[in-house]
Formats: structure tokens, sequence, C-alpha cells
């Protein structure tokens, strides 16, 4: 029974993301615009480096991606995070540059740390790391990209079919045999071939 007393929850307090989003659509705000661009500007560049070796190419897939948001602010609906639309639109804009390029390059770039991609300790030391890095430029570009994006930026297994534009399945299906492959790579990587082979055949996609 509706009470005229009754005090409605309160809304959820917009993120600095969505501020940022509404400001831009409101006024074509450019402070909010560079505030975005600090914000997602390495870690664009990160994921578009697993996607291509190429500097100019990335530079101009964070650029272009930047520019649609100036122009389709209006457009976000906050249906999924900020961070989920910005991405999806990165790996659009990204898929059309590489299908442009006379000599696409999908091989990533084995010379960027991956940080603690996949290695939850920070003392992790940095032959690890190599491995890893090497590891992860083996894989095909949508496992790689899948593993970069729920791994290396924090995104669901939902929220990565969204940005790749596939079912959720797909996702799960990517980031299993990713992760088996990885499994089966680093010890050869590490000079123990086919260690972790036999370990691998047991695992299921969750």
């Amino acid at each position: 029974m509706f009470n005229p007393f009754r005090r409605s929850p309160p809304a959820a307090p917009a993120t600095s993301d969505e501020t940022w989003i509404r400001r831009i659509a409101d006024s074509h705000d450019r402070s909010a615009l560079a505030e975005l661009y600090r914000e997602y500007q390495p870690r664009l560049v990160r994921f578009l480096g697993r996607v291509t070796r190429h500097d100019s190419l990335i530079e101009e897939v964070v650029n272009d991606t930047l520019w649609i948001v100036w122009q389709r602010a209006a457009d976000y609906r906050g249906d999924a995070r900020v961070s989920t639309w910005i991405m999806g639109i990165a790996y659009r804009v990204a898929m059309k540059a590489l299908r442009d390029q006379a000599d696409p390059c999908w091989g990533g770039s084995e010379d960027t740390e991956l940080e603690t991609l996949l290695v939850s300790d920070p003392r992790a030391d940095r032959e690890m790391r190599d491995w890893l890095a090497k590891g992860l430029a083996r894989l095909p570009a949508d496992q790689r990209l899948t593993v970069e994006l729920v791994y290396g930026q924090g995104h669901t297994l939902e929220e990565t079919a969204t940005i790749m534009e596939c079912p959720v399945g797909t996702a799960k299906a990517r980031l299993f045999h990713a992760r088996v492959k990885l499994r089966n790579l680093l010890p050869d990587l590490a000079g123990e071939p086919g260690a972790a082979r036999a370990e691998g055949t047991h695992d299921e996609p969750y």
C-alpha cells in the first residue's frame, strides 16, 4: 500500500566515471574528458597492447575511443559500468582498425610487463612475469583479450562478454582454454617441457 510518509531509499551515488560522462553529455565539459583520459588511457594502452605491437595504432585507437565517448556520452544509460562501455568501444574500434590494416599484427607485445596478471603474490619475481607475458603472446587473440579483461582489467565474465560482443558461455570457454594453454606453456618456457600437461587435462570449464 502506498504510504506518502515513507521515505524512498537514497539513490546510489554516482561514480566519478558516471559524473564525468554526465558532465560531458550535459555541457561538453572538456575538463571531464581530460579526467576520463587520465583514468582510462593507461588501461586502454595495456588492453590494446594485447592486440597489436604497433604503438601508433594503439595511440590512434585510444584517441578514437575517447572521441567517440565525447560524441556519444548522452547515449550512456547506465546499463553497464562506464568502464565496460568504454572498453567495448575500444574493442570495436581496435577490431575495425586491424581489419583496415594491410598487415595486421595480432601478436601482442612480449615486452609489456604483465605485472600481477594471473599472479596473486605481488612479490612474484620478474622471471615469472616474463614467462606469463610470453605465454599470453602465444594465445589466440580472443583468448588473450579475455584473459586481459578478466584478470588484467578486473571485468566479470558477463562484462567481458558485453565488451567482446559474444555470449557469456563463449567468454567462459575462452578463459578456460586460455588457462589450460598457459598452464601447459609455462613449464616449456621455464625449461621443463610437458611438466604441467597432465594437470591441465582434468580441468572443466566453470
